[in-house]
């Protein structure tokens, strides 16, 4: 080939190559590995969309949704959805050895799972815990909320300062913490530090579904958090903030798999069955 004709194909050849670099072909990736969808016009991508519910197992739909605050702190935020009619909820506490997301899951043969409320230095719950109807800790007075499961298998999250705890509930299964961050579909107001860290939030929307939702990179404050649940489309009932930071953990197996590891051993979680 004449040298014209080579330095003319060598041309276009890197004109193509840079034409594809620049192209938004693969989808970009947060922090924990999970997929945000690419907004560049006609390319095609496994990454899933934003604001679509994803079927993944009876009971159980994910979805995605890009949050961000007015100070411009953003994050792909993760969003289960557990139809109670179809699934079961539980707690798992194990003080003396606490596992892994991954371990927790293998050992329990869950769906779903969410860490749970707040534990000291030597893992014992901060507030109230009940596994299978066995008790430990006291129960916050006058502050934070609580999700339980009675005898009669009904899941229940509330406000233990408008609904406090009666030593004689019949309940099979707790777990608090705190704060509030909605009561009855509005924001709550608490007093929290400014910090950005992980988020885990276990709340319940207007139709009655339980929602358990993450955001795994530092990014939003609590007082944040509150706002864009708020003023989110989840229609949100009732939303209680979980033990985040380096315990937030959130996890999913079937047709739409979640895996989005705490940075530490954990000893409680919230089990969906």
């Amino acid at each position: 080939m004449p040298a014209k004709h080579v330095r003319t194909f060598s041309l276009l050849l890197c004109l193509l190559v840079g034409s594809l670099v620049a192209c938004n072909v693969l989808p970009d990736v947060t922090n924990n590995g999970t997929p945000v969808v690419s907004s560049s016009p006609g390319v095609s991508s496994n990454a899933p969309a934003l604001k679509v519910w994803y079927p993944s197992a009876p009971g159980v739909d994910v979805r995605y949704e890009d949050w961000k605050t007015a100070a411009h702190h953003e994050d792909t935020v993760t969003i289960v959805r557990l139809n109670l009619q179809k699934v079961h909820i539980s707690i798992g506490y194990q003080p003396d050895t606490p596992l892994s997301m991954n371990s927790w899951m293998h050992k329990t043969g869950a769906v779903a799972m969410i860490n749970g409320g707040y534990f000291d230095a030597t893992n014992k719950p901060e507030g109230l815990l009940i596994a299978d109807g066995q008790a430990a800790g006291t129960s916050y007075t006058g502050f934070g909320g609580m999700l339980s499961v009675d005898t009669q298998g009904d899941v229940k999250l509330r406000s233990l300062r408008d609904q406090p705890y009666d030593s004689g509930e019949q309940l099979q299964q707790a777990t608090q913490s705190s704060p509030m961050l909605m009561i009855n579909g509005q924001r709550t107001q608490f007093t929290a530090n400014s910090e950005f860290q992980r988020r885990s939030v276990v709340a319940t929307d207007k139709q009655g579904n339980l929602l358990l939702i993450a955001s795994p990179a530092q990014e939003f404050t609590l007082d944040e958090m509150a706002d864009l649940l708020a003023g989110s489309d989840l229609s949100i009932q009732n939303a209680l903030n979980l033990d985040g930071g380096s315990s937030t953990g959130l996890y999913v197996t079937g047709k739409q798999a979640v895996t989005i590891d705490p940075l530490l051993q954990i000893p409680i979680v919230i089990e969906v069955k």
